[in-house]
């Protein structure tokens, strides 16, 4: 059986007890940073082989946890918080175990999504996930104009770095509509930022973001008016500059 166990995003304390007891009789857990689940199991006092599979080295280990499910053996595989495989590694061997005919099932349990969605004050009877878009400005305007008609409340991820720039994007693309960002979501700094996407901009520049964010952007009302964008090319984009380390 291959278990896609879901992992705290924060509170230790929202780890399930049937993820504890997975862990507990599976014969490997698959990790996407063996560290960082190393201290979580440490913090349970469980103790089992981990193997390294992330997104470097997906089609290079596949092979052998097939191997292992195949041979009758049970692997649990998480990433480094939240569900497998939404917008994090395991949707490979996912696949691949489907295809093999072999057993799978989820241990649900934390995600970033739901609690985002729920606090944005946005409604949330039907939402699209769009998850991380790309790093440049071009693409990232394309790839937004896809739901720039949809009607359901959008949700995306973004790094500290890119976040402001996103937002920028957006408000280009959709125009002012409402939003939210929520930061840190279970830790204790938790916080949702709620207004219109030129305001959380505006205080984007004046507190400087830190951590991973979810975007919650409100659908197109029938009253909305679109900006007037028609896309533009890669030849607009300034090169790409490198990720920073956020300062402790």
């Amino acid at each position: 059986m291959l278990y896609l166990v879901a992992t705290p995003i924060g509170n230790l304390g929202d780890i399930t007890l049937r993820a504890l007891e997975v862990f507990k009789t599976v014969d490997f857990i698959a990790s996407e940073d063996t560290r960082k689940t190393g201290m979580l199991l440490k913090h349970f006092e469980i103790k089992k082989p981990q193997i390294s599979f992330h997104e470097y080295n997906e089609l290079q280990v596949l092979p052998r946890l097939l191997s292992i499910l195949q041979q009758g053996q049970s692997v649990a595989l998480v990433t480094n918080a939240g569900s497998p495989a939404v917008s994090d590694p395991g949707y490979v061997l996912a696949k691949a175990v489907v295809e093999a005919g072999l057993a799978i099932t989820a241990i649900p349990g934390p995600t970033a999504v739901i609690p985002a969605l729920i606090l944005s004050g946005l409604p949330v009877h039907s939402f699209t996930f769009r998850g991380f878009g790309p790093r440049k400005g071009g693409p990232r305007r394309r790839w937004l104009g896809v739901d720039a008609a949809s009607p359901h409340t959008l949700i995306f991820y973004e790094s500290p770095y890119r976040v402001k720039a996103f937002l920028q994007d957006a408000l280009t693309v959709y125009g002012d509509r409402p939003a939210a960002l929520a930061n840190d979501l279970t830790k204790l700094f938790e916080a949702v930022w709620r207004g219109r996407i030129s305001e959380l901009i505006a205080r984007l520049e004046s507190e400087p973001p830190r951590g991973e964010y979810t975007v919650v952007i409100g659908g197109r009302s029938g009253s909305d008016e679109m900006p007037v964008y028609s896309g533009d090319s890669d030849a607009e984009d300034l090169p790409e500059e490198e990720d920073q380390p956020l300062e402790p």
